[in-house]
């Protein structure tokens, strides 16, 4: 008698269990080499990832110049300038104003300390001068006990200087080609996949669609916060305001906690110049216009590209910060929108079209009857369907048979 297969001796449940188990692992295991292999290539993946979302921002603008006759090329390079216009303008009004108000800054801020020094001398905390000496004494002592680090810090971003002005120009590169020949590499791209290259190139469009939404959108979003909060911090009188809202508006693509952290820094930077009372009253304008932001611009502008839960977008921004530091939070984000939108397109198959009325049998008789569908087929024509299949048209008939003459015999 045979003994019976390993499968019977345990439950279903465990196998079932055990299969998913080692399908999961087999999964884990592929994904940590694909992660390990792009950590690798961090000095190109990187470039390429924010390449990709500059095209996403850009190419609106390379298609209205190709819509209106000019040559890719011309067109390209128009939307190129253009940027490094608008980002040198910016540099330049960040630098200038920053050279302008600095030294007002560090005058406020000495103010600020004497003040809030005499408060603790003569307010309720009734601390004496010599304790605040220390105090700060100690904060001097700490400052001076990393300097070295400081210093190594310092002597090595000449080294990481490089590596970025690297990064900059393979960024220029890349995003470059993608907006001349975009099309053309992604259709040489498709040729790899063969059969399945329809469902690729669903997949590919889709996450196209999400991410040129997202990035556009994020833009947007981000464009409106740090312009309210330069105009809040200007109207206060607040030093370094241009540079404030800048970073703001960059801290904005980091969801939840870049504007945790530009804020703050705007905060601080208004305690410094202009004391609590002003400090208080930016905190409070900066949580309502975040509110405002999180509830109806977000929704609005970003929402229909990315329809993440809070709690899904802090777990894909720590796994991203942890894999690749800031950049990669910056681009945890988007990355799991694209991903989370091709991968339907890539499962489902196409719904197959039902026959047209021009689709009959060489016979003439009627297709079997079915649902009536008046929406356009794959090359965007629409359908006119017939409601009754009872009876084919008058012209698809077969013609009648005539009846034979009738007999002169007498015979009945």
């Amino acid at each position: 008698m045979l003994p019976d297969p390993p499968t019977k001796l345990v439950p279903p449940v465990l196998a079932r269990t055990a299969a998913w188990c080692a399908c999961l692992i087999l999964i884990g295991v592929v994904v940590n080499y694909f992660v390990q292999a792009i950590a690798a290539l961090s000095f190109v993946a990187l470039p390429v990832a924010i390449a990709l979302l500059l095209t996403a921002l850009l190419f609106p603008l390379t298609r209205s110049l190709r819509d209106t006759g000019m040559r890719p090329i011309y067109a390209t390079w128009i939307t190129m300038l253009v940027a490094l216009a608008v980002l040198t303008g910016t540099g330049w009004l960040v630098g200038a104003r920053a050279s302008e108000e600095f030294p007002n800054l560090v005058r406020q801020v000495q103010q600020t300390a004497r003040t809030v020094q005499e408060w603790l001398i003569t307010g309720p905390l009734h601390l004496r001068e010599a304790q605040i000496t220390d105090y700060v004494d100690e904060i001097a002592a700490l400052v001076n006990a990393q300097r070295t680090a400081i210093t190594g810090t310092v002597l090595s971003a000449g080294a990481v200087a490089v590596e970025v002005l690297a990064s900059i120009v393979l960024l220029l590169f890349v995003t470059f080609f993608l907006l001349k020949d975009g099309d053309r590499i992604w259709s040489w791209f498709l040729r790899a996949f063969g059969g399945v290259a329809p469902r690729v190139d669903r997949a590919g469009r889709a996450a196209w669609t999400t991410l040129s939404h997202y990035v556009q959108g994020t833009v947007a979003v981000a464009a409106v916060h740090g312009l309210i909060m330069g105009i809040v911090l200007a109207g206060m009188g607040v030093p370094l305001w241009a540079p404030l809202a800048v970073l703001i508006f960059f801290a904005s693509f980091i969801p939840i906690v870049g504007i945790f952290f530009a804020g703050t820094v705007a905060t601080l930077v208004t305690l410094g110049a202009k004391g609590l009372v002003y400090a208080l009253i930016f905190l409070g304008i900066l949580v309502v216009e975040q509110q405002l932001e999180n509830h109806v611009l977000q929704p609005l502008i970003v929402g229909r590209a990315l329809n993440f839960h809070p709690l899904a977008i802090i777990l894909v921004l720590a796994v991203g910060g942890i894999l690749a530091g800031i950049a990669g939070a910056a681009v945890a984000v988007p990355v799991a929108a694209v991903i989370y939108r091709a991968i339907p397109e890539l499962r489902h198959k196409p719904r197959a079209l039902p026959p047209g009325p021009d689709d009959h049998p060489p016979d003439g008789r009627p297709p079997p009857p079915g649902p009536p569908d008046d929406g356009p087929d794959l090359h965007g024509e629409e359908r006119p369907w017939r409601t009754d299949h009872s009876a084919p048209p008058a012209d698809d008939r077969p013609p009648r048979e005539e009846e034979p003459p009738a007999r002169d015999d007498g015979a009945p």
